[in-house]
Parts: C-alpha cells; sequence; structure tokens
C-alpha cells in the first residue's frame, strides 16, 4: 500500500503535539510495511520565502498554486492509494483534496482541531466556550472578535476560506476523528456517520507500570484554557496536605500562578518544563493524573501517557477527555460502601471509587473520572480520585492496551485505508 502523507508542520518555535503525532504515524507505518510518500511543508519555511512567493501568501490558505503543481507531480509519478492529510494551514490549503480527486486519488482526513467551523480551531475564546461561528455560511464573530492570529484581516481571510471550501470538506471520503466528540462535531457539520471512524492516537509503550507513587500530576501548557486556574482554586477548598502533594509541570503565561500557590501551601510544588525522562519520573512519583480543561479539549496526550503508566485520570467532561477516560457514554455511579476498593473491576464493570457515594456531577468512566468545569465539583472530586486511583490503576493500563497501543491504532489506520483505496 502506498499512501501520501500530507501536512503542514507548525512552526518549530511552537511546540507542537501535532507534528509529533505526524511523525510517529510515519514511522509506524513504515515499520508496518506501509510505503509512505510525505507530502509535508512547514511554516518556517515562510521566513525564508522571495518576495515573490511572501505576496502570494494570503490566498494560500484558499489555494496554494505551488502546492497543487508539486503534488499533481507527485500523484502522477507514484500513483499513490490514498492521501491521508493533516493540517493544511498555510502552504498546502484544503484544495489538495480537489487535487488528490482530480487524479483519482481517495482522500483520509485526521481531524486534529474544529477548524472546519472555527477560525481558530479552538471552540475558545476570551477565556471561555465560545461556537458563535457555527451553523454561519461566514464566520462573521471570528472577523469580528479577531480570533486568527488576533488580525482582523487575517481571520477575515481565514473565515472566507472556510466558507469557500465548505464543499471541499464534504468531499473528504472518510474522516479520522480522535475522539467520540469530534465525530459529533463532525456530525453537526453535516458529514455521515458512514464517512466518520474514531480512531485516537497511540503513543509508545513506556513498559511496565512502576508501582503507584502519591498525589497527583498537572502536566502541561500553563494557559487559561487548560484550567490550571480552575485547579488550583478547587485544590484550595482542601486543608494543605489532606490531598496528598500536587505536582505541576510545564510553562506558560500562568506560571506565576503555580509559582505563588507553591509558595503558599507545603503540598504544591512547581516541577517547571521537563524533558521525556523527567515527564516519566514526575508519573511514577503520582498516584493520578489531572486534566482540567475549561475548553473542548481535542485529544490531551497527557492523558495517554498517563493510562500508559497505570495512572487513572480526573478530568474536565469536555471535549475528548471522556472518550480518553472511558467515561464517554452514561455510567451508573458506583457507591456501595468502601469495600469496593479492595479490587480492580472486571473489564466493562463499575469501577470502585472507595467512598459510599459519589458526589453529584461526577461521572466513573474505566479509567478515571470527569466531572462539569467548575471549582466545586472538581474540590468534590479530588478526594473521590486520591481515594480511588489504586483500584483503577490495572483498568488505566488495560484501556492503553486495546486503545492507544501504537500496534492497534496502526492496524486501525491501514484498515481505514483498505476501506477508501481505489481497486
Amino acid at each position: 500500500m502506498r499512501i501520501v502523507v500530507a501536512h503542514n508542520r507548525y512552526r518549530e518555535a511552537q511546540p507542537s503535539g501535532e507534528n509529533t503525532i505526524v511523525d510517529a504515524e510515519i514511522a509506524q507505518l513504515t515499520a508496518a510495511g506501509v510505503e509512505v510518500l510525505p507530502f509535508l511543508r512547514s511554516s518556517d519555511e515562510i521566513a525564508s520565502m522571495p518576495a515573490t512567493a511572501k505576496a502570494l501568501l494570503p490566498i494560500s490558505p484558499i489555494y496554494a498554486p505551488r502546492a497543487q503543481q508539486e503534488l499533481a507531480r507527485l500523484l502522477t509519478e507514484h500513483r499513490p492509494d490514498v492521501l491521508h492529510l493533516h493540517n493544511p494551514y498555510p502552504l498546502l490549503s484544503p484544495w489538495v483534496v480537489r487535487t488528490a480527486h482530480r487524479h483519482g486519488v481517495p482522500v483520509v482526513q485526521t481531524v486534529h482541531n474544529y477548524r472546519q467551523v472555527c477560525s481558530s480551531g479552538l471552540y475558545f475564546r476570551d477565556g471561555q466556550i465560545c461556537q458563535d461561528c457555527r451553523g454561519r455560511a461566514l464566520g462573521v464573530p471570528a472577523v469580528v472578535h479577531r480570533c486568527y492570529r488576533g488580525s482582523r484581516a487575517q481571520s477575515a481571510l481565514m473565515a472566507t476560506t472556510l466558507a469557500v471550501h465548505r464543499g471541499t470538506w464534504k468531499s473528504v471520503d472518510r474522516y479520522i476523528a480522535l475522539t467520540s466528540a469530534v465525530a459529533d462535531h463532525l456530525r453537526d457539520y453535516g458529514i455521515p456517520d458512514e464517512r466518520i471512524v474514531v480512531k485516537p492516537n497511540g503513543i509508545p509503550d513506556p513498559g511496565t507500570p512502576p508501582p503507584l507513587g502519591q498525589g497527583f500530576l498537572f502536566l502541561g501548557r500553563l494557559s487559561p484554557e487548560k484550567g490550571l486556574g480552575l485547579l488550583l482554586e478547587a485544590w484550595r477548598r482542601h486543608p494543605d496536605g489532606a490531598l496528598g502533594p500536587l505536582r505541576v509541570a510545564g510553562d506558560g503565561e500562568l506560571r506565576p500562578l503555580v509559582e505563588a500557590a507553591a509558595a503558599e501551601r507545603a503540598d504544591v510544588t512547581y516541577l517547571g518544563s521537563l524533558d521525556r525522562a523527567g515527564v516519566r519520573a514526575a508519573l511514577a512519583a503520582s498516584a493520578a493524573v489531572l486534566a482540567t480543561s475549561t475548553w473542548h479539549d481535542v485529544l490531551p496526550t497527557v492523558i495517554i501517557e498517563a493510562l500508559a503508566s497505570g495512572r487513572p485520570v480526573l478530568g474536565t467532561a469536555l471535549g475528548g477527555i471522556p472518550y480518553l477516560v472511558g467515561a464517554d457514554t452514561p455510567r451508573e455511579p458506583a457507591g456501595t460502601g468502601p469495600a469496593a476498593v479492595a479490587s480492580a473491576p472486571a473489564s466493562g464493570a463499575e469501577p470502585a471509587v472507595g467512598v459510599s457515594a459519589l458526589p453529584t456531577g461526577i461521572q466513573t468512566g474505566e479509567a478515571g473520572w470527569v466531572v462539569p468545569p467548575e471549582p466545586a465539583a472538581l474540590a468534590a472530586a479530588l478526594p473521590v480520585a486520591a481515594a480511588g486511583a489504586a483500584a483503577l490503576s490495572t483498568a488505566a493500563r488495560s484501556r492503553y492496551e486495546r486503545t492507544f497501543h501504537p500496534d492497534v491504532v496502526t492496524k486501525r489506520l491501514i484498515d481505514v485505508y483498505a476501506g477508501v483505496a481505489r481497486p
């Protein structure tokens, strides 16, 4: 099987999980015997472009002529079975879908954000969830609020691009939704069920999980949408030391909030930015991981890392988080007494939480818990997660092995290709 993987890489100065996932996916496909033809561009190329090329940049999200010419040559020469598109902006343009179809090549796209509808791709503005452009033929609110790169002109261009390419997106042969929430987003956009496959990303297997540590780990960008403020407000509702330690790792504009909390309380530690070895050590030292996003976070990789390490997750009930912890379908709350924590639940059974009854609003999943993104709800859930982490450790690792292991996700991806490949 021969696959073109098309992706506009984000700038290297801007850490991108999407870049990392595309690189890993190419390596996994190659290892599985798939011939991959990378068709990659990088936003870092823009700085060194000649003046004539830069002059055309404003129209490139709508139509990037050089990319179409180069892709047409590649398709003609190699006759691939499928084109797999990730991010098309700004140097590829969604027009690559039309170019592939003109050459008889079916297109699969992995949806990493909400940019079919939202100019920023986040459904998040001014510190809160925003879906003002949903259902509109033209995203005028995005222009008014300068949602794309803080520029009214660039927001107008992106809103126009999304309007122009509505038919382009409707023509994609198969969409890969990273979670059930993304699948819902695509259905709302008008994509029929039979053209949507839910297939999450995977991460390499770190090996047998180490014994559980103590307390909680928050690992991520220290920015408002990741819910650091929500977490610290909920944490302060408990006496110092009552929940064990809280370790916070990462960097960003809200770093002063963490530093202030660490100075104020003995049970809060700021670890700074961590390399891969540091992340593994922080996971090993903790019993559970926190994912307290206040936006519809598509697929926070930290949750998959937690599950791979046998750490259950307490998160907000937004975006892909319920899917990742296995709480995206209604489940009856556990509440039969503390004896329930004696052993991990059988596969498919309701996990124990170690309390006589769950506080209102807490939903238990296979590998963790989700709550509304509110301080009171999160504060109520923290002791539940502290008491129940050991009971869900085995289930967390099991969910990783069944759903997010690279062998599993690569096989599913190849099956997607086979389902659309031309005979």
